[in-house]
C-alpha cells in the first residue's frame, strides 16, 4: 500500500466516494486528450456526473474538441490542492453530441452553468454554450481510480 511522506497510509476512494468526490463542490477537471500528432493537451472543463459517466461541452473548434473528433479517448482529473490531497482520475472514450439533441445539449449546459457559476445564472451560461458547433460530450469510463489523505 503507498504510504504518505509522515508514514499514514493513503486511502483508496471507492465508487460511490468518487461518485462524490466528483460531485462535490465546483472543482474542474483537467481533461487530457491526443493531438493527431500524438502530442497530449490538457485543458481545465467544467463537468457533470451522469451516472459514472462525465459530462461536458467544447466547441468543435477547440484544441480539446478537434482532438476528441480525431480521437476518442481521454482522461479526466479531479483534485484538491489543498492538504490532505486527494484526486480521482476517469480515463476512457467519449461520445459527441453535436446538433441531434439541441435541447438535451440546452438542458446539460444549463445543469453546467448552474453547478459553477450559480443557479440563478445557469440559464444565462446554458444558453451561451448550446450554441451551434458546441458538443456535449459523454466520456464513459473504462477505469476510475481515487486516493486521499495524500499528505498531512
Amino acid at each position: 500500500m503507498p504510504v504518505a511522506d509522515v508514514g499514514r497510509p493513503m486511502r483508496r476512494l471507492d465508487d460511490d466516494e468518487i461518485d462524490a468526490f466528483l460531485s462535490e463542490g465546483t472543482r474542474t477537471g483537467k481533461l487530457a486528450t491526443v493531438r493527431p500528432d500524438g502530442r497530449p493537451h490538457v485543458a481545465p472543463v467544467w463537468f457533470l456526473l451522469d451516472g459514472r459517466d462525465i459530462v461536458f461541452t467544447t466547441h468543435r473548434d477547440t484544441v480539446k474538441g478537434r482532438n476528441l473528433t480525431h480521437d476518442p479517448r481521454a482522461a479526466l482529473t479531479v483534485d484538491v490542492e489543498a492538504p490532505p490531497y486527494a484526486f480521482v482520475t476517469v480515463e476512457g472514450t467519449v461520445t459527441l453530441v453535436d446538433e441531434e439533441d439541441p435541447a438535451g445539449k440546452l438542458a446539460w449546459a444549463t445543469r453546467l452553468g448552474a453547478r459553477y457559476m450559480g443557479a440563478d445564472r445557469g440559464k444565462e451560461y446554458g444558453r451561451r454554450n448550446a450554441v451551434p458547433g458546441e458538443y456535449l460530450v459523454r466520456l464513459t469510463p473504462t477505469a476510475r481510480v481515487g486516493m486521499a489523505e495524500m499528505a498531512s
